[in-house]
């Protein structure tokens, strides 16, 4: 009867031990230079093979915002203190555009210095949890957050706060945070109107409305672009493309196309030079 029942136990666990999942591997930063952070269990992080980006030498009409970037990034890289980074401003103008251009730079200065890893908005509640795994990396990390802001009730704010500037570990070493917005305060001004309404001293209410930004040690502020400016772009693009185009129908194209979108960026320089290398038949991929 015990031998039976010790047979029967054992064909059991057996059976349980198939049954139940296998143990997550471990996350690392090999393989690639890129990842998209997925915090739903498993946790992990996806390695990019391509990232969708044009080169630093493109990005026209940004030149100060380039060079503190740049040089920001390039500091970080080389193991020397840096700055999180907010880049706030005009849609299409760039921002997180110049912040993949800068961490390619970065890596053909050193290859393989740095990982850039992408968090969604929805996931920045996990963001904490995401330091905790690059604190035991031997990798610099740079995380991007793009279009960054936050609506009324909702609460990710926080989060975030402690994890840029607070907290008893405080931000790791081998990480760095770059975020993009559209708006320079991330909230929207019923929100910041709300938690100004809980503070009990006025100033705190004055503060409150930038304690966030605050945490960025750098502003990066993206600007609506003149013709001339807009001009530039295309034309980057299209010497890059080597477009058989001449400048006067270049230019024609262009103000047509912005006025039929109503704006100058660079998102829309780009979306004009699609049109116009397609109708002459050259690829055009970023």
């Amino acid at each position: 009867m015990d031998q039976n029942l010790t047979e029967l136990i054992t064909r059991i666990a057996e059976a349980l031990d198939r049954l139940a999942p296998k143990a997550p591997p471990p996350i690392t930063l090999d393989g690639a230079d890129a990842f998209v952070w997925h915090p739903n269990p498993p946790a992990h992080l996806a390695p990019v093979v391509k990232v969708s980006r044009v080169d630093i030498g493109l990005l026209k009409g940004v030149d100060q915002q380039k060079s503190i970037l740049l040089e920001n990034t390039l500091r970080f890289a080389r193991g020397l203190p840096a700055n999180n980074t907010m880049l706030w401003g005009a849609r299409g103008m760039g921002k997180s555009s110049l912040v993949k251009a800068t961490h390619a730079a970065a890596n053909l200065e050193s290859p393989g210095c740095l990982a850039l890893i992408e968090i969604h908005r929805e996931d920045i509640r996990t963001l904490p949890d995401l330091l905790n795994v690059l604190r035991a990396q031997p990798r610099r990390c740079l995380i991007l957050c793009d279009d960054l802001s936050f609506e009324k009730e909702d609460s990710d704010y926080k989060a975030l706060k402690s994890v840029l500037d607070g907290g008893i570990e405080g931000r790791p070493e081998n990480v760095l945070f770059y975020a993009t917005s559209n708006r320079r305060h991330l909230m929207p001004r019923d929100m910041i109107e709300n938690e100004r309404a809980t503070a009990i001293h006025a100033s705190e209410a004055t503060e409150e409305k930038v304690s966030l930004s605050d945490r960025f040690g750098l502003w990066l502020g993206f600007h609506n672009c003149d013709q001339p400016t807009y001009f530039a772009m295309l034309e980057g693009y299209a010497a890059d493309l080597k477009l058989p185009i001449s400048t006067e129908d270049l230019r024609a194209h262009a103000v047509e196309w912005s006025m039929t979108r109503g704006a100058r960026s660079g998102r829309v320089a780009w979306q004009c030079i699609q049109d116009i290398a397609g109708k002459l038949g050259v690829k055009a991929t970023a």
